[in-house]
Formats: structure tokens, sequence, C-alpha cells
């Protein structure tokens, strides 16, 4: 039975879920039907982050043009450039076994490629979700909606996943920014 999270909840992950070692999160949306004559194009993105929040080089990002990270420990299935149809329009796979031991927290993001020049943002966007589910099982174990708590933001921080101890975490965020991925990219230290 998977669990449904709200904005700021935080769940245990692998101290609950024994065993579990790679994880699958399918990040998903729609876009509503007034979008201005331009196509959306979604794209989800991952940063590894240092113990100050902080990424330190381009290793430490995961999205579209760079898919795999310390040697497939976090690794992006590719762009869905339309965002069609049903279930997740993007995923990125962690192996928490991998994660190098510098690396604390990992933000899970979406942006809007070429929002500004599109005239877009995530009023556009509905049903916007994250889920993470086992994958030697498949079976779901988390879920955040986002909900449409956004106007006029262009990048949203879905989730982190972060380490406790030996255990991993996950904490439904929910954050919106202005400036797209570069606001992101500003936001967890690099440029």
């Amino acid at each position: 039975m998977s669990i449904n999270l709200s904005k700021g909840q935080r769940i245990d992950l692998t101290k609950t879920n024994p065993g579990l070692t790679k994880v699958v999160l399918g990040l998903g949306w729609d876009t509503n039907k007034y979008s201005g004559g331009a196509e959306f194009d979604l794209d989800a993105s991952a940063f590894l982050l240092y113990e100050d929040g902080k990424a330190k080089s381009e290793e430490d990002f995961v999205f579209y043009n760079h898919l795999k990270a310390y040697n497939g420990a976090v690794e992006h299935t590719g762009d869905n450039r339309t965002g069609e149809g049903d279930g997740d329009d993007e995923q990125i796979k962690i192996d928490f076994s991998r994660i190098p031991s510098h690396i604390h927290r990992i933000g899970i993001t979406v942006t809007i490629h070429e929002a500004e020049s599109r005239s877009q943002n995530f009023g556009q966007v509905s049903n916007a979700f994250v889920r993470l589910v086992d994958e030697a099982s498949g079976r779901e174990v988390l879920r955040y909606d986002l909900g449409e708590d956004f106007s006029v933001e262009t990048a949203i921080v879905f989730c982190e996943v972060y380490r406790q101890g030996a255990d991993w975490k996950f904490q439904a965020i929910g954050s919106g920014f202005s400036g797209g991925l570069a606001a992101l990219v500003r936001n967890y230290g690099l440029s």
C-alpha cells in the first residue's frame, strides 16, 4: 500500500523498508489547454548535495544532457519532451548503495524548458506528482501530489531524499522558484 504525503512531510525509506536499495522516482504532470500556442517541455533534474546543501561540480547535477552521476548511482532515464500520456513523464533512478558518502541529500526538481520565451509557468500545469517505487518489486512506496499551489513559478523542487545516519528518508517539498533552471542551479551552488 502506497503512502500519500502532504507538503513538508518526511518519511523513513530504508528503515521501514528493509532491503530497499534501488528506487525509481517517477514524476508526472499535465498541461492546461491554454498554452499560448507553444508546446510544453518539462524537465526533471537531480541535484546531489554535500552536507552544506550545495552541489560542488557538474558531476553533482543529473538532467537531460547529463544522464548519470557517480557510475549510475543516480540516473535520469531520458527526456520526455511532450508529457503526453498517463503515468510517469520522466524518471530518476537512485541506487542508495552507490551514493558516495559525501552526498547527503538529493534534490529532485522539475523546470519548464524555455518558460520565459514561451510565456509558460506552473500555473498552467496540473496534476503534478512524484512517486517513489521500489525498483526490485515495482511496488509504489509513496506518492506526493503537488496540488495547484503555483502560478508564476517556472521551477519546482518536488522532493528531496536525504541521508540520516545509515538510513535514507524522503521529504515532500513542493517549493516553487521563478527564473527556471538557472535559479535552481544558483540555489544549489552551481553556476
